[in-house]
């Protein structure tokens, strides 16, 4: 068979070529990384206060060995532009380059980082190596000369035409040496920088978090007491009234903020008696936290305390003298809240309907009914207990206590804490959470502005140190900010109940000094009172979470004066109003600490030494090699007012606990001024 015919028609062409790819950006090729301070990759904000600088450190790098250039930028969230602060390289062989900038304003922040390859700097970088090796540069000449066109068409005003000028001036017409000279001049490169060309720059991926918030954050002495024993008569129920006319008394130990527990209604089923008994008698108040009764739940106050009009004016008198009043909020409700019925969807119930009341074992709360943040009508729950901040908040509030918030979600705290800042931005929440390690820090980075720590239980040298280090000295710094409570209602700690007058005095210059923020309950503090219900218990015998009280506020033996004292020099010493710049000092004496803390501009420096043994007269030497201290200096005692020539190498001290078991110096230099009139400054 013949084959089949193939037809004759023309050979197919080649199939056409792909039609470029649109244009697009071209990588960059810088690298950022390791950006600090950074929380969790960047879920979490760090914190800060007012006109605290934000240091932000990166690593930034490229191939090649081109100059880069680097700018930190910041702005309020919100804000349609950013703030922009050149970053300096601060470690040339790790490429790790710095800068700083500080909020101004309450509210959230944002920072990130931007690089880029500088051209020109590397081009004037290569022509000047060149040029000392006396290298022809008739082609780097002209690159330089494009590079300048280039930056006069990104320019404005003066620089643009000037820049325009010199561009032309380098492409030719004059001499190679003097064409070389004149790109290498300063106001040229001083104008370059100020037009950079940015287009194949990189901007760190993520935008970080602050939350700046206002001093008192900071900076707070607190104390706490209960308002129903505020009455000077034995077997009287005390009042707001009463807590009025104490203010003096507060005001006098210099702290400015008030914390009361509870000041809610108290159901009266199940309530606790005396010492944390089952059988209250008739007239037994039961526990403030035990919150809700017929006369109403987490919005209204106990009608024995007073009205809420009254407590209106305790948080107006309290403004007067400087003293911000702290309310304790307790998501929990008696048998006896108006929520249990209302609301009983918001609680966990048993099999046989009932609820079941909280425990901790071998702790029981058989007055308390814990909320169920799971239950189906979780949004309103939420919603509700936001609005008990708000409530307070309207009514002169803004900092509360939050008690045992870790038994909480997160998540709420997460939204909650967020819901209230953002209509009351002057909101701080001081978190009660003594808790594992992980959960402290969660519900610092949820937004509570203070935390409660383990300072009660640190009382050697080598666990204060090796805490306040952890504190200070790593990423906790950036978003955990210790309040230093010396005991509280639920924590009269072993070292209080054995140590006597000396051992408060050591446990309050401790925790004022070692903080911006610590806080005492009294009067059982001031008064020394280190009594537990039992050996081996950490709390109180006859406890005001029980009952009431009446407080000999005017012993003679009260340590109120010293307290005075040791707030007065908090107050007037920068150095001490802060977290972040701490650095223990070597003694040759486990018995003795030291430790040098400034403030950031180092005009106030401030040295505590502290025996930690109530009992016994301690000496030893403290060393200061370690520091940016004079050669020599004044140690001023600001508790004794006593002065003493120190000097940079040992120095002896010693501690007699029943005259003082603390120095507090303010370093004083030796300044000579225009009239050759020496003195200490």
């Amino acid at each position: 068979m013949k084959p089949a015919s193939v037809s004759a028609g023309p050979m197919p062409s080649r199939a056409p070529s792909r039609p470029n790819p649109p244009t697009a950006k071209c990588p960059s090729r810088v690298i950022i990384e390791a950006v600090s301070p950074e929380i969790d990759g960047g879920r979490f904000p760090i914190k800060r206060t007012i006109g605290e600088s934000v240091t932000v450190a990166a690593d930034i790098f490229a191939d090649g060995h081109d100059v880069l250039r680097a700018v930190l930028k910041s702005r309020k969230v919100g804000d349609a532009s950013w703030s922009e602060m050149p970053m300096t390289l601060v470690a040339p062989g790790i490429d790790r380059y710095s800068a700083v900038f500080s909020p101004a304003f309450t509210g959230r922040y944002e920072y990130t980082v931007e690089a880029w390859v500088d051209r020109f700097a590397s081009w004037h970088h290569e022509v000047t190596r060149k040029r000392d090796a006396n290298q022809d540069l008739t082609s780097e000449i002209l690159e330089g000369a494009a590079f300048v066109r280039e930056a006069a068409a990104r320019a404005t005003g003066d620089d643009a035409e000037w820049l325009l000028e010199r561009g032309e001036f380098l492409s030719g017409g004059s001499a190679l040496d003097v064409r070389v000279a004149a790109g290498l001049d300063r106001e040229l490169s001083d104008r370059m920088a100020r037009v950079p060309d940015r287009s194949r720059g990189f901007t760190y991926e993520k935008s970080l978090g602050v939350l700046v918030e206002r001093e008192r954050a900071r900076f707070s002495s607190w104390y706490e007491m209960f308002p129903r024993s505020a009455s000077d008569q034995p077997g009287r129920h005390g009042t707001f009234r009463d807590v009025v006319r104490l203010l003096p008394y507060v005001a006098d130990m210099g702290f400015d903020v008030l914390y009361l527990p509870p000041i809610h209604p108290i159901g009266r089923a199940y309530r606790k008696g005396p010492n944390n008994t089952l059988t209250p008698g008739p007239h037994d108040p039961g526990s403030p936290w035990a919150i809700g009764a017929k006369e109403g739940g987490h919005t209204s106050v106990h009608p024995e305390l007073g009205t809420l009009a009254e407590f209106d004016q305790l948080v107006a008198s309290a403004a007067k003298f400087g003293i911000e009043v702290a309310l304790d909020i307790a998501f929990q409700a008696s048998p006896d809240h108006p929520w249990v019925t209302e609301h009983p969807e918001w609680f966990r119930h048993r099999p046989d309907g009932s609820i079941k009341y909280a425990e901790n074992p071998p702790k029981k709360y058989q007055d308390i009914y814990p909320l169920d943040f799971e239950c189906d009508a979780w949004e309103s729950l939420y919603q509700a207990l936001r609005d008990v901040f708000l409530f307070w908040s309207d009514h002169g509030v803004n900092i509360f206590r939050v008690d045992n918030p870790h038994t909480k979600p997160f998540r709420f705290w997460d939204w909650v804490i967020r819901e209230v800042t953002d209509r009351r931005p002057d909101a701080l929440f001081l978190s009660e959470a003594f808790t594992r390690p992980k959960l402290m820090k969660r519900l610092a980075k949820a937004g509570f502005t203070q935390s409660y720590s383990y300072f009660t239980w640190r009382n050697t040298k080598g666990t204060l140190t090796d805490y306040f280090t952890e504190l200070t000295k790593t990423e906790s710094v950036e978003y955990m900010r210790p309040n230093l409570f010396a005991n509280t209602p639920d924590i009269l700690n072993e070292f209080l109940q054995d140590s006597g007058r000396a051992g408060f005095q050591i446990r309050l210059v401790l925790a004022a000094t070692l903080a911006g923020n610590y806080g005492i309950y009294g009067p059982p503090f001031e008064l020394c009172d280190g009594t537990p219900v039992r050996r081996g218990s950490e709390e109180y015998l006859d406890s005001e979470k029980y009952q009431v009280r009446t407080w000999d506020r005017g012993h003679p033996d009260s340590l109120r004066d010293f307290i005075g004292r040791v707030n007065h020099i908090r107050r007037n010493n920068p150095a001490l109003q802060q977290d972040r710049d701490l650095r223990f000092l070597p003694t040759d004496n486990e018995q003795i600490i030291a430790y040098w803390k400034w403030s950031a501009d180092r005009s106030n420096q401030v040295l505590v030494v502290v025996n930690l043994d109530p009992h016994h007269t301690q000496a030893g030497t403290v060393h200061l090699h370690e520091t940016d201290l004079d050669d020599s200096f004044q140690a001023h005692d600001l508790i004794s007012d006593a002065r003493y020539s120190w000097r940079r190498g040992p120095n002896f001290v010693k501690l007699d606990p029943f005259l003082c078991p603390a120095h507090v110096f303010r370093v004083r230099r030796w300044v000579r001024n225009e009239r050759d009139f020496d003195y200490y400054q």
